[in-house]
This record gives structure tokens, C-alpha cells and sequence, in this order.
């Protein structure tokens, strides 16, 4: 089981915890604490030796926390997801070869795409995919279709694995850190459209990969995960967006893997991710 923790630091929490849990007759497997100093705030997370209900826990450790103690216990369930996507296929097919051995931590549900050229992988691994088109009507009924789909599977967490559309603040608040993105850069730098082409102008020497959840302002959500690798002046922009695929896979599987874990802790828009 493990069992999440975040709220105000005070003298003597791990304590505290530790001797409820110790009460209880649990064995703790591992443990991880943050304490940020500048917002005197407490972060844990702990993997126990407990299967049953826990209630009762969350219960006892109320009784030792700060009245704004945000307890999460989570006896590892397989979260469920639905995927957005557009025309790019190395995300996706990632994430689809994950989910067909188990190993995604996650079970796809659906993919939606707003062109239909991934429509073809989706039925090789047999997950629905529905192809919702952003040009038939205006963007609040093309997010309202999309809602439409979501709401059929009620899924845990929604990834844009290359969905190259913005999505408004209004459909972003009904899934509050729940949306997950790949972004093209590491940012700050280059947000928004064409980074790679900004990359390539700028002549820099790095290009990246962010993964983060999706807030109302763009690209500037809370990151979970990033990684760069080095380029150089004989590089294109389209060399870079070649290297740069292979980046992205990898820093959103990783991302994909700490949230699923329940690894990612998110306060005043920053994490803290015990990996």
C-alpha cells in the first residue's frame, strides 16, 4: 500500500506518522520526506506492508497532522487513462506497446484523435479510438465531443501524447492536475508552436523534452519530468525534431511512470517527485 502525504511541516511528523503506522502493526518498506523550507511545507510518501482497507489509517493519521494534512492512500490500484493525439505516432505507439505487456502502469482505455491516421494502430493493439475532427463546428463543441467520449470511461488521468491543439481553461479546470503533456522543449525555453524551428534560429547547443500537467496558462504547468541532449550547428530543424522524437518518448514514459506510482506531489505550481 502506499500512502501520500502532503500538508504544514511541524517538529516531530516522520514521529508521528511513524508511531501510528508502528501502532497499527505495520511495516514500513519505504520511506521518502521533503520538507520546503520557504513554504513550510511537508511532503511524504510511504510504501507499507498492508492490503486491507485503510480507513482506519487515514483515520489515525489525521488525529497526529495539521488540520490541511492531504492524505492519499492508494494500495497501488491500475489507474486507467485516456490518450489525445493528432498525427505523431512515436508517443502513442509507446504508450500502446507499454499497456499490451503491462508495464504502462496504466490501462488505456481510448484514444481520441483529431485526424484519423493513428486510427490503424489503435485496432492492432484493440483500443477504441475515436476520431473527433476539429474542424466541424467551433472549438467549444469539438472540446464538448471530446468530453463526451472522456465521460464514457471516467479515466484517472488524461495524456496529450502530441495533441497539437490548446485546449481551453475551461475543459483544463474540470481535470485539475490530471492532464498530462509532452512538450516539445525544455522549458521555459521555446513555448508553444514550432520549438524546434526556434531552437534551430536560436543556434542552441541542448534541445529537450518537458513533460508536465496542463494549467490555463500554456505550456506552464507543473513539471514533472525533463531531459536534453546535445545538438549542434550541423543540425537542421528537422534533424532536431528527429533526435528530439526519441527524447520525448522517453521523458513522457518516465513521467507516466511517477505519477502512476504515485511518486509526484504538486504545490504552488511546482512538484516534488520522490523518483
Amino acid at each position: 500500500m502506499i500512502i501520500v502525504i502532503q500538508c504544514t511541516d511541524q517538529v516531530g511528523l516522520v514521529a508521528s506518522i511513524t508511531a501510528v503506522l508502528a501502532k497499527a502493526q505495520l511495516n514500513i518498506v519505504s520511506m521518502r520526506e521533503h520538507v520546503d523550507e520557504a513554504n513550510n511545507r511537508f511532503f511524504m510518501r510511504l510504501e507499507i506492508t498492508h492490503t486491507g482497507d485503510g480507513t482506519f489509517i487515514e483515520e489515525q493519521l489525521r488525529d497526529v497532522l495539521h488540520a490541511d494534512a492531504d492524505i492519499h492512500i492508494n494500495p497501488l490500484p491500475n489507474k486507467e487513462v485516456v490518450v489525445l493525439v493528432t498525427k505523431e505516432y512515436h508517443c502513442l505507439a509507446d504508450i500502446l506497446i507499454r499497456n499490451f505487456y503491462g508495464t504502462l502502469g496504466a490501462t488505456v482505455k481510448a484514444v481520441i484523435g483529431n485526424h484519423d491516421v493513428l486510427a490503424d494502430i489503435c485496432r492492432r493493439f484493440e483500443i477504441p479510438f475515436y476520431y473527433l475532427s476539429h474542424d466541424l463546428g467551433s472549438k467549444q463543441e469539438f472540446e464538448e465531443k471530446i468530453l463526451s467520449v472522456i465521460g464514457k470511461y471516467a479515466p484517472d488521468y488524461i495524456i496529450l501524447a502530441k495533441f497539437m491543439r490548446i485546449l481551453s481553461a475551461g475543459f483544463v479546470s474540470r481535470f485539475p492536475m490530471r492532464v498530462i503533456n509532452i512538450h516539445h522543449s525544455f522549458l521555459p525555453a521555446f513555448i508553444g508552436a514550432n520549438p524546434y524551428k526556434q531552437a534551430y534560429e536560436r543556434g542552441v547547443k541542448l534541445i529537450g523534452a518537458t513533460a508536465h500537467f496542463v494549467s490555463n496558462e500554456l505550456d506552464e504547468g507543473p513539471i514533472i519530468a525533463q531531459q536534453i541532449i546535445p545538438v549542434n550547428h550541423s543540425y537542421s530543424a528537422a534533424d532536431m525534431m528527429k533526435a528530439g522524437r526519441e527524447i520525448e518518448t522517453a521523458v513522457l514514459a518516465n513521467a507516466l511512470k511517477l505519477v502512476f506510482e504515485d511518486r509526484v506531489f504538486v504545490y504552488a505550481n511546482k512538484t516534488v517527485v520522490f523518483d
